[in-house]
C-alpha cells in the first residue's frame, strides 16, 4: 500500500497542490454565518502560524497543547505544529483545571492553543504560569499572550517540511487505572499505518463529507476526520453546539458518520419525540411503505446520504441496530484503543454476526492470551507511555502486542467477541474512560459510607453504588432517612466539583445489602469483587438510570 509509506504531512501537501481551490472546510461562526475554507486556505494559515512557531526558537520536539472543542483552526493548529517540528498535545475541552494542569506539566508543554470552550474562566486557571496561550479565531473572552491574528501576520514559511517515520506527532492523554492521565506516545508512521488502511478499507474518497462533533482531541475523531481528510480527501463540516446539531448535521448529509452509542440513541429518541415508537414500527413492517418511511426518517435525520455507519467506544444494544438496518441505515460497530489509534476491529458490510463487534483490520495481528486477554500487533501501536516505562512495560508485551485489558475470544472467521475486563477501569456511552478507585476513595471518607463500587461501563454517566456503615443504616432505621439524604447529596455534589465532566456520578445508591466474604461480594482480603456487584445489580441498572433523584434507596 503506498498510502501507508505517506507521512500525514506529506499527503496534505499532495492536496494543498493537486486541488488548492477545493473547499476542505466549513465552519460555522457566531450569527448563523459560515466560513468556507479551501485546502490552498488552510494551508496558508498553518504555513503562517508555523513561521510564528518557528520564530519562538523553541527546541524540536517541543510539546505544544490545543485545548478547544472542535473547529477549523484545532485542525490548522495541529499542521502547524507539526510543520515547525513540534509535538501536539490534545486537551478534552470540558477538562477541570486541577486535570488541565496536570497534562501540561507532565508533558512539559511550551504553549496552548485555545479555541471555543463553554467554561474558559473555570479551566484557565490549570495553565501554569510561563505557558504561553494563543487564542484562536473563536477563542472565549480573556486575556491570551497571543491571538491568531498575530501568527496571521508572519509570511507563510515557503518549505515543505516532512518529519520522518519515526519522529513524535502527538501525546495523547488517556485515563489509567489510577485515575492519572497516561500519555500515548504515536509516531507520524503510526497514524499513516492506520489513516491509509482505514480509508482505503471504507473507499473513502474526495467526494465524501463528515460531520465533526465528537471531541477532536479523542483518538477516533481525530483519526475519522482529520487524518481520513489527508489520506482520503473528505470535506470537513463542523457542528457549532447542541441546539444546532441536527442543523448541522443536514447542511452536511454526511456520507460517512462514526458516533458513539449515546449518539445513536439520540437519534432514535428524536425520531420517537416527533412519531409514536409504536406507530413508526407498525409503518416500518409495510413492504413498500416501510422503504419509504426509513428513507423520509434518515433524511429528516440528516443520514440519508450515509454509506458507512461506525459506532464505536461502547457495545452498541443488539435492538438499536436492528433499529437501524429496518431504516436501511447498517451501523457497524468497530473496536480499538487510543494505544493502536482506535485500528483494531470492524465490522464488515453484510458480514455481521449478532454477539460478536466484527473481524480484525488488514494489518492487525491478534492473539488470545491464557488468561483470556485480547492482544492485538500492527503499525498502529503506540511507541509507549511519555515519560513512564513502567506502564509501558506493563501495557506492550516482548514482542510487540499490545495488552488491551480486554477478555475475548474469536470464531473461525476471525470476528471478536468480549467477555469481559482484565483491568479495572470502563468506558463510558461517550466512549470516555472512568478509573473508578479514585472516585470510590473520595465517597469512602463520610461516615456514613462503608463500601462503595462505582459503575458505569457503557452508561452515559458512572453512578455509585454505596453500603452505608452502621451508623447510616441505624440513622435510616431511625427515621433519619431525610437527613441522611441530605448529607449524601451534599457529599455527591461536592465529589463531583472535583471530577471531570465524564467522571460525574449522576447519583447514589444505597444497596439493602451488606457486602461480606460470606455472602461472595469480597475477596478474602477484603477487596470488592465487582463482577459480582454489577452481577448481583445490574438488571436495576437502566431504572435507576432514568430516575432523577440524586439518592436512590434499593428497596
Amino acid at each position: 500500500m503506498a498510502d501507508a509509506n505517506r507521512l500525514p504531512l506529506e499527503v496534505f501537501y499532495q492536496r494543498e497542490a493537486r486541488h488548492p481551490n477545493k473547499r476542505y472546510m466549513v465552519q460555522p461562526l457566531p450569527g448563523g454565518q459560515l466560513q468556507e475554507l479551501t485546502w490552498a486556505e488552510v494551508a496558508e494559515q498553518a504555513r503562517r502560524a508555523a513561521n510564528w512557531l518557528r520564530s519562538r526558537e523553541l527546541p524540536q520536539g517541543s510539546r505544544i497543547a490545543i485545548l478547544s472543542k472542535n473547529c477549523a483552526h484545532w485542525i490548522i493548529s495541529d499542521l502547524a505544529i507539526w510543520m515547525a517540528g513540534h509535538v501536539s498535545v490534545p486537551l478534552y475541552p470540558n477538562l477541570s483545571a486541577d486535570s488541565v494542569r496536570q497534562v501540561l506539566q507532565h508533558s512539559a508543554a511550551a504553549l496552548v492553543f485555545v479555541g471555543k470552550l463553554d467554561d474558559w474562566p473555570a479551566m484557565a486557571p490549570g495553565v501554569p504560569e510561563g505557558v504561553a496561550s494563543i487564542g484562536l479565531p473563536l477563542r472565549p473572552a480573556g486575556e491570551f499572550s497571543f491571538t491568531w491574528d498575530e501568527l496571521q501576520a508572519c509570511t507563510p514559511i515557503q518549505d515543505s517540511p516532512k518529519p520522518t517515520a519515526d519522529q513524535l506527532a502527538t501525546i495523547i492523554y488517556t485515563s489509567g487505572t489510577t485515575g492519572t492521565p497516561k500519555g500515548v506516545m504515536h509516531h507520524f508512521s503510526n497514524y499513516a499505518f492506520a489513516a491509509s488502511h482505514a480509508t482505503e478499507l471504507f473507499g473513502v474518497g474526495e467526494q465524501d463529507r463528515v460531520l465533526s462533533y465528537l471531541p477532536l482531541c479523542h483518538v477516533a475523531e481525530r483519526m475519522f476526520v482529520e487524518l481520513a481528510s489527508l489520506y482520503g480527501g473528505q470535506t470537513i463540516f463542523f457542528a457549532d453546539s447542541l441546539d444546532t446539531f441536527l442543523e448541522d448535521l443536514k447542511r452536511a448529509r454526511p456520507t460517512v458518520i462514526f458516533g458513539v452509542p449515546r449518539i445513536w440513541t439520540k437519534f432514535q429518541m428524536g425520531v420517537y419525540s416527533k412519531m409514536p415508537a409504536a406507530r413508526l414500527d407498525f409503518l416500518l413492517k409495510l413492504p413498500l411503505i416501510g422503504r419509504i418511511v426509513g428513507k423520509r426518517v434518515l433524511a429528516g435525520l440528516g443520514l440519508d446520504a450515509v454509506r458507512y455507519a461506525l459506532s464505536g467506544a461502547a457495545p452498541v444494544p443488539e435492538a438499536l441496530l436492528n433499529w437501524y438496518k429496518r431504516l436501511g441505515l447498517d451501523v457497524l460497530e468497530v473496536y480499538g484503543m487510543t494505544e493502536n489509534c482506535g485500528y483494531s476491529h470492524v465490522c464488515r458490510p453484510g458480514k455481521f454476526k449478532q454477539g460478536w463487534i466484527g473481524q480484525h483490520s488488514p494489518g492487525v495481528e491478534v492473539r488470545i492470551a491464557e488468561d483470556g486477554e485480547v492482544q492485538v500487533r500492527s503499525g498502529a501501536t503506540m511507541q509507549g507511555y511519555y515519560q513512564d516505562p513502567e506502564k509501558t512495560a506493563e501495557t506492550l508485551t516482548a514482542d510487540g502486542y499490545l495488552r488491551t485489558g480486554d477478555k475475548g475470544e474469536q470464531d473461525g472467521e476471525g470476528n471478536l467477541r468480549l467477555t469481559g475486563r482484565i483491568k479495572e477501569i470502563f468506558k463510558t456511552s461517550k466512549g470516555k474512560y472512568v478509573a473508578p478507585a479514585p472516585i470510590e476513595n473520595r465517597l469512602a471518607e463520610h461516615s456514613r459510607i462503608e463500601q462503595v463500587c462505582v459503575v458505569g461501563d457503557g452508561m452515559a454517566q458512572p453512578m455509585a453504588l454505596c453500603v452505608l456503615s452502621e451508623v447510616g443504616r441505624r440513622e435510616a432505621a431511625n427515621g433519619a432517612r431525610g437527613e441522611l439524604e441530605s448529607s449524601l447529596q451534599s457529599l455527591l455534589e461536592e465529589v463531583n466539583q472535583h471530577l471531570d465532566k465524564h467522571e460525574r456520578l449522576q447519583r447514589l445508591v444505597l444497596v439493602k445489602d451488606i457486602w461480606a466474604v460470606d455472602n461472595g461480594f469480597l475477596t478474602p482480603t477484603l477487596k470488592i469483587k465487582r463482577s459480582v456487584v454489577e452481577g448481583t445489580y445490574g438488571a436495576r441498572f437502566g431504572e435507576w438510570t432514568a430516575r432523577r433523584e440524586a439518592v436512590l434507596w434499593h428497596e
